[in-house]
């Protein structure tokens, strides 16, 4: 039996980071339930106060077939290296100087949108094709690759 997949993040701004992946990952916005028009009328019809509005936020794949991301806000920062983490897949199919210029323009793409670039890892053939380490805009770890 097959089961849907739900990455979460813990975070102290649901909506920057939510708004940060979906521009990474082509995602958008979940949007509100039933017939709301917009996150903030539908969050004033079920009584949420101001303040908690933006304690969640969602993306999800528009072609249904990634995973939803959930961005839940916690009191705590990030304190360590994370134990699991996204690979952006960037580059599928290019090999060599082709695949490190197209990990490249991402990873200029994505620190204007906030990202910190930590460190390139040249191809090692035959076994690694090369990547970029990368932090979102709350310090957690990803991969272009």
């Amino acid at each position: 039996m097959t089961r849907d997949v739900q990455i979460t993040f813990d975070c102290a701004d649901p909506a920057a980071l939510s708004a940060f992946w979906a521009e990474a990952l082509g995602y958008e916005l979940q949007k509100p339930p039933g017939d709301f028009t917009s996150w903030d009328e539908a969050l004033e019809a079920l009584g949420v106060p101001p303040e908690n509005r933006n304690d969640a936020s969602a993306v999800v794949d528009p072609a249904g077939s990634g995973p939803r991301l959930f961005f839940q806000r916690v009191p705590e920062g990030k304190q360590a290296k994370n134990r699991v983490h996204l690979d952006v897949r960037a580059a599928p199919g290019l090999e060599g100087e082709d695949r490190m210029k197209a990990l490249e323009a991402e990873a200029e793409r994505l620190v204007a949108h906030g990202a910190t670039r930590v460190q390139r890892f040249e191809p090692a053939p035959p076994m690694q094709s090369g990547h970029i380490v990368m932090t979102d805009p709350e310090g957690n770890e990803f991969c272009l690759d």
